[in-house]
């Protein structure tokens, strides 16, 4: 896989994210797991401003699909902490015709520099779990948001 941009780019989403005290370890920082769902928010929110439910996609019974999560990674720079606001950045990093590879970027909430960073990637898959392409109005939604065009 390409790497991610050191910096997000411009046309991402950018979504307030508040640090609960159940989100962190007994040191009061940002337990990783807690980034990885921070992360499925994003993609979340994300699908719902270009008007595709998550819930219609992740797991569409009527058409017989679903978008599992087949690979997840994150890198982290410089602690967040219990009382911390975070912005999470989300963008589309890479495209197929059956795979969404998610970029997210956190910053704290007055600063500029970049606390952590990872990616997301799902695939579409049909009623048998086998790789299918992903539905076309979702691809052309998500478009606006693609940090690279081919």
């Amino acid at each position: 896989m390409n790497e991610l941009p050191k910096d997000a780019p411009q046309n991402c989403l950018e979504i307030p994210i508040t640090i609960r005290f159940g989100d962190t370890d007994p040191y009061g920082v940002v337990y990783f797991a807690s980034y990885f769902r921070y992360c499925h928010h994003g993609i979340e929110e994300l699908m719902r401003r270009v008007g595709c439910p998550p819930e219609k996609y992740f797991r569409d019974v009527d058409r017989g699909r679903g978008l599992p999560i087949v690979g997840a990674a994150c890198d982290f720079f410089r602690p967040a902490k219990y009382g911390d606001a975070l912005r999470l950045r989300v963008g589309v990093f890479k495209m197929s015709l059956r795979s969404i590879t998610f970029a997210f970027y956190f910053f704290l909430e007055d600063r500029p520099d970049v606390v952590g960073r990872g990616h997301v990637s799902m695939v579409a898959i049909d009623r048998t779990w086998r790789s299918c392409h992903i539905p076309e109005e979702l691809r052309q939604a998500l478009e606006p948001y693609m940090f690279f065009r081919t």
